[in-house]
């Protein structure tokens, strides 16, 4: 769900969004904050639901050890349900989503980053051809560069949204692709923490996301986004590449509207090249024209009475795959062009 005019954050926000939902539904932003709670003792109906789920995942091929370690003993988590059921959420304007998002002490530790992680970074971005300054960007808002990462065991987190979540269809998914990890021997069950809805990592990977984008980029047989800097910063890179990355532009940029633009021609649904858009008015920030390129981009609005627009490329649609809210878009990347080179 794209949201324009505000985003959902919880108290004791501390990065951006506590899943990617890489991408589907992604929970709201500082969840990964949360502490777990009290597991609740199983109920009849519960192990009976337990037992048939076990007996579905042995039937696609996950191993008998892998379920005793991971199913034996779980228990549904109350305090899942009721973040589930009832986010206490704030609305933010987008300027305060900014500086709480984008500060400047985010800046400088990411500007730090690059240049700790210039080898790694580099390799990465020539591998998948993504600019590391977008790798470190993503890093930096979803988890403040791995510091963050989500505090909930994700099996039984995963298990109580299964069992008794709004989206139990989903959640059976997602759990059933957590227990494929494990049988994988990725991470241990104790080590498989993150957020109350699953997102996990340095990355927070909903674990259909880790399947299909994790990398072992350190080379240790594991796809390791918890601990290892390498196989997160690897993953966020590969799916990026996958999702359509282009390297010879960059997200967008800050623009100026003519008097009496047409409100309607705003938003990702129109799409114009910049010779059109220069033809209808439209400058960058500074005043000048538009570069001339044979692009086509979108103007997006964060706020319906927001005087400030964005000239949107296809990088931008990335990142809105990654989490679609347009101030989490919009963070990611005024934070890489912050960041600067490479």
């Amino acid at each position: 769900m794209t949201r324009p005019i505000h985003i959902l954050l919880l108290l004791g926000l501390l990065g951006a969004c506590a899943a990617p939902s890489s991408k589907t539904e992604p929970p709201a932003a500082g969840q990964a904050t949360e502490v777990p709670g009290e597991a609740e003792a199983p109920k009849p109906e519960f192990t009976a639901w337990l037992n048939e789920f076990r007996a579905k995942a042995k039937a696609e091929g996950i191993g008998e050890a892998t379920l005793v370690a991971a199913l034996d003993n779980v228990r549904t988590i109350p305090r899942v349900v009721e973040l589930d059921k009832a986010q206490p959420e704030f609305k933010l304007t987008y300027r305060k989503y900014m500086e709480r998002v984008v500060p400047l002490s985010r800046v400088e530790k990411g500007r730090k980053l690059l240049k700790t992680h210039d080898e790694l970074l580099r390799e990465i971005s020539r591998k998948y051809n993504v600019p590391a300054r977008f790798i470190v960007a993503l890093w930096g808002i979803e988890t403040d560069f791995g510091r963050v990462t989500g505090g909930f065991p994700v099996i039984p987190a995963l298990v109580t949204l299964a069992y008794e979540g709004r989206r139990a269809a989903f959640f059976k998914g997602e759990l059933m692709d957590a227990l494929r990890i494990l049988d994988q021997g990725h991470i241990t069950p104790k080590a498989m923490s993150g957020s109350w809805a699953g997102a996990m990592g340095q990355v927070q990977f909903m674990p259909s996301s880790f399947l299909k984008f994790a990398v072992d980029e350190d080379g240790d047989g594991r796809r390791d986004i918890w601990g290892s800097v390498p196989d997160a910063l690897g993953s966020a890179a590969n799916y990026l590449s996958k999702s359509g990355w282009r390297d010879d532009v960059g997200w967008g940029r800050a623009v100026r509207l003519p008097p009496g633009f047409d409100s309607a021609l705003l938003g990702l649904e129109t799409r114009k090249t910049l010779e059109e858009w220069t033809g209808l008015g439209v400058l960058n920030e500074s005043g000048q024209p538009l570069p001339k390129r044979n692009l086509t981009a979108s103007i997006v609005q964060p706020e319906a009475d927001s005087e400030e627009r964005f000239l949107a490329y296809d990088n931008y649609r990335v990142i809105m795959k990654w989490n679609r809210s347009h101030f989490f878009a919009l963070a990611v990347g005024q934070l890489a062009d912050r960041l600067g080179s490479p």
